[in-house]
């Protein structure tokens, strides 16, 4: 029997073949960065049916269409397990929306030009981090945009989380019990600032690459908790973590390496979910890539810029509030891989499994696995380019771009996290990006007393 080439599944035994040999170079009809080189747009790189969630299910679910229990069987294979059960048996319903062709919306400027100008710079060191051609410090954007081993894939991930020098996130969370009630709502602010591998080529510490820190500003009963975390570049080297605790009135030493367990009561935020690298790269091991396909992910269309304060509409669960709205579109080339906690001895995860995006390589779908093999819980982000209507939040000349929410599901104790980075949060602090003066204001232990008092 004659196979035509570019017949309706040449995508799938393309895909097939690449991860049979533990590869991910992007693109099916071509690689796909040079011509993102010469062009923003990425079509001319897949076919059809993976541009198209219509192509894709010949027309059975179309773009604008909500994915409910009646038809998600039809796209179990591009959805997370979570997810997919969500859907299946918890009400909860995704809105299909086109497949984001620009390239340019998938990125903040800066990174972006600093990805195109520095690509195939990147190595690893006899360490296993990531060196420019120099052997020093990486100099920005993502090292390897066209990741081909699970490990490159990850220290994409890793090296600048949120694709800027820096980012202030106000944020609203809520936290949902099994039977459905919402049991604990908090406002805290996260705040992360490279110190290398920075847009703006400055180096603050050579040996460190970040400064990141969180603080709780509503209820009560738990505001002015806060903590820090010191980055080495070096990524076998354990972050220092310090804390401030209200009741003690001051700051103290936690052990940094105690990153599986809820920063407050009823939270499924571990310190070692955030961007599912939040943890040094080298501090877990055997990444291996085991799948690549297209997928569903949460990247466009999903900042609620018009609702007040950017939160937006929950349904879904025992009692209507389980989810909040989301929009997917079909990623055209999404990589799998695994990775294993091997300096966490006593850590409850003993796997995750994370899917990337090839377009800006940034995760859309992550979960973890106990040590006996079984399904653990979810952290599904969602990302945007802050642009809806006649709404848009500027980062500089630039439309913004960055997360806009997440939902984090333990499936073990049914237990349901979301969030959203929302305008302002309780205490009157505002999301914004590259911010001057962030590290004196949010990341220094003197300031973190103050924020806590």
């Amino acid at each position: 029997m004659h196979i035509k080439k570019y017949d309706h599944d040449y995508s799938r035994r393309f895909f097939m073949e690449q991860a049979s040999k533990g590869i991910a170079t992007a693109g099916v009809l071509g690689p796909l960065w040079p011509m993102i080189g010469n062009s923003a747009d990425i079509s001319k790189a897949y076919p059809d049916e993976l541009m198209s969630i219509d192509a894709y299910t010949k027309g059975k679910i179309k773009t604008g269409d909500f994915l409910t229990a009646d038809n998600v069987d039809l796209v179990k294979e591009l959805l997370d397990p979570v997810a997919f059960m969500e859907v299946k048996t918890m009400g909860r319903k995704i809105r299909i929306v086109p497949t984001t062709r620009d390239i340019t919306k998938l990125y903040p400027k800066e990174y972006l030009d600093a990805t195109l100008a520095n690509q195939g710079k990147a190595k690893f060191d006899a360490n296993g981090n990531v060196v420019a051609p120099d052997g020093k410090t990486w100099i920005g954007g993502n090292p390897f945009p066209d990741a081909k081993t699970g490990a490159e894939v990850a220290a994409n991930l890793t090296l600048c989380w949120g694709r800027h020098d820096n980012s202030i996130y106000a944020i609203k969370d809520q936290e949902i019990a099994p039977d459905g009630s919402l049991s604990y709502q908090y406002d805290f602010v996260w705040v992360e600032e490279n110190t290398t591998v920075r847009g703006d080529g400055k180096i603050l510490a050579e040996d460190k690459l970040r400064l990141q820190s969180v603080f709780f500003t509503a209820p009560v009963d738990v505001k002015g908790t806060g903590y820090m975390s010191t980055w080495y570049y070096d990524q076998r080297k354990f972050p220092d973590l310090v804390g401030y605790l209200p009741a003690f009135k001051r700051v103290r030493k936690f052990p940094t390496n105690q990153r599986f367990e809820p920063l407050v009561p009823g939270s499924n935020l571990y310190l070692s979910d955030a961007w599912a690298a939040g943890d040094p790269m080298l501090t877990w091991g055997n990444y291996k890539i085991v799948g690549r396909g297209p997928f569903l992910g949460a990247v466009s269309q999903s900042w609620w810029g018009d609702h007040p304060n950017w939160e937006r509409p929950v349904h879904g669960g025992p009692k209507g509030q389980t989810f909040m709205d989301t929009n997917m579109e079909l990623c055209p080339d999404v990589v799998v891989f695994e990775a294993e906690p091997t300096g966490y001895p006593r850590a409850p995860v003993g796997k995750k499994r994370v899917w990337v995006d090839v377009r800006n390589q940034m995760f859309v779908a992550y979960v973890t696995f106990d040590r006996r093999g079984e399904l653990f819980k979810s952290f599904e982000p969602q990302f945007s380019q802050y642009v809806k209507g006649d709404k848009v939040l500027m980062d500089g000349k630039h439309p913004a771009w960055s997360w806009t929410g997440v939902i984090s599901h333990n499936v073990q104790d049914g237990r349901l996290t979301r969030f959203v980075q929302s305008k302002s949060c309780a205490g009157g602090y505002n999301s914004g990006y590259n911010v001057a003066g962030a590290v004196d204001k949010y990341l220094t232990e003197q300031a973190l007393q103050r924020l806590g008092t």
